[in-house]
Order: structure tokens, then C-alpha cells, then sequence
């Protein structure tokens, strides 16, 4: 597995002063590239879930989150060998049972919430907050494999992890403000 490859022994390397960077193949590739953008933005949601979590999520949801972190190293390590390599170089992909889990968490915090009657404001205590960032981060990079995806094969089942995934933040937002004692921040179009 990748994570039995990986030995760094120095930061860095001065290789991608150029503006180029290597992907897990040894292809370069220009840093403001379509791929490079997409598993750098998965990378940026791992570190807001990070954050999230840091701010206090609800203890009855870290295991999963926890899980959901080595996923999105995964979807990392899908996003950066080109398809054609994968072959040669197995590395840890997004499946199919991934995405039912997110379907599965999904359903089960959604049963304990109240049916929503307005949008929820992104807000509540510093996690919930978080959380929707990561929903909007995790949108983000889904758009971004979507872009990458037309110009070049991805993994068959990025992008329904990612969408299914923000679904699941934004459902893990409400839970977390319910188990948080919050609930909703609701949006009032007629107040304001």
C-alpha cells in the first residue's frame, strides 16, 4: 500500500520551483493543473475536517469523521496516479461500499432530524460552522474533478463519493448543532 511507500526524509526538495510538481507516476505537471487543483482541494477539505473536528464535534460522530479523513487520503492517492498507472501502481482508491457508508451515516443522523422547513445558515458553535465550510470545500473539489474528468479519466467513483460526502456534511452540520444542543440556524426571507 501507498502509505508503506512513503519515507520523507526532507521537506523540500526545491523540484517544483520551476511551478511544475510530480504526480505519484513521476509525470510533471504544471501546479495550477486541473489534477493538481483537484486532490489539493480534497487536501484542503481534510484539513478543515481537521479543524472541525479540533473544534469539538459531537464525540458520537469523530470515529466516523476519523474514517472519513483516511478516505479523503485515498481520494488523494486516486487523484494523483493517472489511471493508466494504476495498474502498475495499486494504490488505495475510492469504491463503491465507501460511497454507501456516506449514504448509510447519511440516512442514519438525517432519521434523528427534524424535516427541515427553511435553509440552515452556516453557523451555530465554531464545528458546526466548520462543517458547513467543509461542505462548501468538498463541493469545490467536487466541481473540480468534474473539470479534471472531462479533460481526463478519474477513478469511477470520485465524483459520486465527493457529492454524496457533501451531502453528508451538510446532514452532519444539523446533527452536530442537535447533539450540541443548538439546533438550526434557519434563513428568515421575510425578517431581514
Amino acid at each position: 500500500m501507498l502509505s508503506r511507500m512513503v519515507n520523507i526524509n526532507r521537506v523540500y526538495t526545491g523540484g517544483g520551483d520551476d511551478g511544475t510538481t510530480a504526480l505519484g507516476g513521476g509525470q510533471r505537471v504544471r501546479k495550477d493543473s486541473l489534477r493538481i487543483e483537484a486532490y489539493g482541494t480534497v487536501d484542503e477539505l481534510n484539513s478543515v475536517l481537521g479543524v472541525a473536528m479540533a473544534a469539538g464535534v459531537a464525540e458520537s460522530m469523530r470515529d466516523r469523521f476519523h474514517v472519513i479523513q483516511q478516505l479523503l487520503f485515498n481520494l488523494g492517492s486516486d487523484l494523483c496516479i493517472l489511471e493508466e498507472d494504476k495498474e502498475r501502481m495499486p494504490v488505495p482508491q475510492i469504491e463503491e461500499r465507501h460511497v454507501r457508508d456516506l449514504e448509510a451515516w447519511s440516512d442514519e443522523w438525517n432519521e434523528q432530524l427534524e424535516p427541515l422547513k427553511s435553509f440552515v445558515l452556516p453557523g451555530g458553535d465554531m464545528a458546526t460552522a466548520q462543517l458547513h465550510v467543509a461542505r462548501t470545500v468538498c463541493r469545490r473539489a467536487e466541481r473540480c474533478v468534474i473539470a479534471l474528468g472531462r479533460e481526463e479519466p478519474v477513478g469511477k467513483h470520485v465524483v459520486v463519493f465527493l457529492n454524496r460526502l457533501s451531502d453528508l456534511l451538510f446532514v452532519a452540520s444539523r446533527f452536530h448543532a442537535k447533539e450540541a444542543g443548538m439546533g438550526d440556524v434557519l434563513w428568515d426571507s421575510r425578517r431581514y
